[in-house]
């Protein structure tokens, strides 16, 4: 599915947007087409009614015209948009002592989104989306105009972290894949480690004998678990003086794919905080049917199934 509702963002700076924004006979244009666009939000009034910078007026989204929501907006959805772009379509033009407002509304456009694009997801479609907010056990996203999806925790990444914020940032654009749909609530949930590759296409990186950098992801008693790549660990004996979220240097002592295990030694690690980097998504079409992680080799199996028929 060709898709035209993009996270709230990415829409912003292109050269479409720009245009309608540039005057005020290009607004009525865009208000007559029903056009989705975006502009950031600068203020939030008392009244909860956000002002949106146009550039050739001021335009306002009033708190019932926030958000597309069963029932009362809460304050927090609208104070947090101020000073990001926000997705709206214009209702009216109206004209005050010479002075020209835009009434929008962000409900209009999600509304839309969901209609003709959200609604028609389905498990294993790839999609574009947004990290907005970071919590222990997931991240939320932006999976269209500002429409918001869960990742659980456990899906961001084989490789476990004990933080979404190991992987993320707020405001960074990554991909997701549908995991499944919930048709009584329309709520979309949304998974991130099919994207990132098997066991072997991980694997595939390192050989036997390399040095290579890791990040201390767990400690138990029997070893350390160091990060390779966000979807592949490999397990090193127990050393101490080490924390999780260490930067350390290993040497690969055996690749075991019968066993979908990397032994590691620990040669040295540092206390280092890391930034969030840009992620390589393996998959790259629409749409998968089914992804297995684990070699032929190995008996044990870790799948999804997305297409269920």
């Amino acid at each position: 599915m060709k898709n035209t509702y993009k996270p709230e963002g990415l829409k912003f700076m292109s050269a479409e947007n720009r245009e309608y924004l540039y005057s005020p006979t290009a607004l009525e244009k865009a208000m007559v087409s029903g056009k989705i666009l975006e502009a950031a939000a600068t203020m939030c009034d008392s009244a909860m009614s956000l002002y949106v910078n146009l550039g050739c007026m001021e335009g306002i989204i009033e708190r019932s015209e926030s958000a597309l929501a069963e029932g009362e907006i809460k304050d927090i959805a609208i104070i947090t948009r101020v000073g990001k772009p926000v997705c709206f379509k214009i209702l009216s033009i109206e004209k005050n002592h010479g002075a020209q407002t835009a009434f929008l509304s962000r409900r209009e456009a999600q509304k839309e989104c969901m209609d003709n694009y959200v609604s028609f997801l389905l498990p294993g479609d790839i999609i574009d989306a947004k990290v907005t907010h970071l919590e222990p056990f997931g991240a939320f996203v932006d999976i269209g105009c500002g429409i918001i999806s869960l990742m659980s925790i456990d899906s961001i990444s084989v490789s476990r972290i004990s933080h979404p914020k190991d992987r993320f940032r707020t405001g960074m654009f990554i991909k997701a894949v549908v995991k499944n749909t919930d048709s009584s609530s329309g709520r979309i949930y949304v998974s991130h480690k099919e994207l990132l590759g098997t066991w072997e296409e991980n694997v595939s990186q390192f050989k036997v004998g390399q040095t290579v950098a890791g990040t201390v992801r767990s400690i138990e008693s029997y070893g350390i678990f160091v990060e390779l790549t966000p979807n592949l660990a490999g397990l090193a004996e127990y050393k101490e003086n080490i924390a999780v979220g260490d930067r350390a240097a290993v040497y690969i002592k055996n690749i075991i794919p019968e066993k979908m295990k990397v032994k590691l030694v620990i040669v040295d690690s540092q206390n280092d905080e890391q930034e969030v980097n840009n992620i390589y998504y393996y998959e790259t079409g629409d749409h998968i049917a089914e992804w297995v992680y684990s070699p032929a080799e190995c008996p044990k199996m870790i799948r999804t199934v997305f297409d269920e028929t």
